[in-house]
């Protein structure tokens, strides 16, 4: 099967070459660009086994220029520097637009059954074309703290592009490789909340398809680890979430009001707390003294209006009795 992009590819080469035509292949930067795109470009882009054609077909359709005359006046077969140059660059820059485009190749699938439509250039026809790798998709390594929810994502980047694929199922996969179902629909994910010991183990996650065959398997290995009781402070002999090993996915849930974390408060809070601390003491010293200051003033004055009090009580009595003696005296020089 030719693919869709050859004719585009070839009548860019025929069409950039003007009055040069056949003499670009002596430009060097020429040469090596076709080389580039035969050990770079068409790898990924066109099955093996159509590589060595694809090259002919496009060195002949460059070379081939050069026996057809331009017009009666024109004389084949040889070119001056700057006319080598301008062609060169014409060539060179229609076969880079097409190395540099996001077409990708047939078939983009790695693993898995992948139905592909494709139009046949024979009839003009669009057909399904399957394209047929390994079913097993490899295993993937889950952790996930107990009392958290665990995800599995069985989901691959052709699936959404793919024809005839129906639903996804999760099973568990005991130690005597029997199987249980656990989930199957149209989602992609299978996902449990509070985790416990028991959940962890093998899981296989199977696409299925309108063929016989299941699309794509995938296994998940589960580890339930302790509950998270602090928060995780990184060491350089664990892993952090940019380091995880290939083919491994760590469950993390955000955290919570009720973690506590580990971590030592920056000098910057400890000064402002030691500084907001100061001033709510002092501001407190200052309402106590200044209600002691008025609780002193109201009892000394009460002292002082006893002292007065008394003070006047005894001085009437002395004057009083001072006035009686008196008379008594007077009484007395009478008689």
């Amino acid at each position: 099967m030719w693919p869709r992009r050859l004719p585009l590819l070839l009548a860019a080469l025929a069409g950039c070459l003007l009055p040069a035509r056949g003499c670009v292949m002596c430009d060097p930067k020429v040469v090596e660009a076709l080389n580039s795109l035969e050990t770079d470009y068409l790898p990924g882009h066109l099955e093996a086994k159509h590589h060595k054609n694809v090259m002919q077909r496009v060195k002949q359709a460059v070379k081939a220029f050069k026996d057809l005359p331009i017009d009666e006046d024109s004389y084949m077969g040889v070119v001056d520097e700057a006319t080598l140059e301008k062609a060169s660059w014409s060539l060179l820059k229609d076969l880079k637009r097409i190395t540099d485009s996001d077409v990708k190749a047939f078939c983009p699938n790695k693993c898995g059954l992948m139905m592909q439509p494709l139009i046949w250039c024979s009839t003009c026809q669009k057909q399904v074309h399957s394209c047929r790798k390994s079913l097993n998709c490899g295993e993937r390594k889950v952790k996930v703290h107990q009392l958290e929810d665990m995800i599995l994502d069985c989901e691959l980047s052709w699936h959404k592009i793919s024809q005839g694929l129906t639903d996804y199922s999760f099973y568990r996969v005991w130690r005597n490789n029997s199987e249980t179902l656990v989930s199957q629909g149209k989602e992609p994910t299978l996902t449990k909340t509070m985790v416990s010991p028991e959940d962890a183990g093998t899981y296989r996650c199977e696409l299925g398809s309108v063929k016989s065959s299941p699309a794509t398997i995938i296994y998940f290995h589960v580890r339930v680890l302790p509950k998270r009781i602090v928060e995780e402070i990184p060491s350089p002999n664990t892993e952090t979430q940019n380091e995880v090993a290939p083919g491994e996915v760590t469950l993390d849930r955000p955290q919570t009001a009720t973690t506590v974390q580990s971590q030592s408060p920056k000098p910057e809070k400890v000064l402002r707390s030691r500084l907001l601390g100061l001033l709510i003491g002092g501001f407190a010293a200052l309402i106590a003294g200044v209600v002691t200051a008025r609780m002193l003033f109201s009892r000394s004055g009460k002292v002082i209006d006893f002292l007065k009090s008394s003070w006047f009580s005894t001085g009437s009595a002395a004057a009083q009795d001072s006035g009686v003696s008196k008379e008594k005296t007077k009484e007395s020089r009478r008689k």
